[in-house]
């Protein structure tokens, strides 16, 4: 499905990669079977595969947009510095809730 507005595409790819929410929490059992992992585990191997779709969305995304001029970045709220910024940080760091802190961190100096 192509777009025949970047914009309109550009503003998309970022809907697309900021739709995936984080894994529930397990819940507390109220017994604990001896063959069963902790819920800790549970937790950090779901945390993981989270980050690594997110990350995943990011560079299926969210990278392609560097191929728009700045004035379509501009258009949908971003800056070209902020997804080359993102795109170098570590894996187990969530780009796309960086870019956004990033950005309220900006518009509240602006303000």
């Amino acid at each position: 499905m192509k777009c025949e507005n970047p914009t309109q595409h550009a503003h998309n790819a970022w809907e697309k990669a900021s739709q995936l929410a984080p894994p529930p929490k397990p819940p507390q059992l109220q017994f604990y079977m001896p063959a069963m992992p902790s819920m800790r585990l549970i937790r950090a191997v779901d945390m993981r595969l989270w980050r690594y779709r997110r990350r995943r969305l990011f560079r299926r995304h969210i990278l392609p947009l560097l191929a728009y001029d700045d004035q379509v970045l501009q258009d949908i709220g971003h800056r070209r510095e902020d997804i080359l910024w993102a795109s170098q940080l570590p894996l187990n760091v969530d780009a796309i809730q960086a870019i956004e802190a990033r950005q309220k961190k900006r518009q509240v100096q602006q303000a």
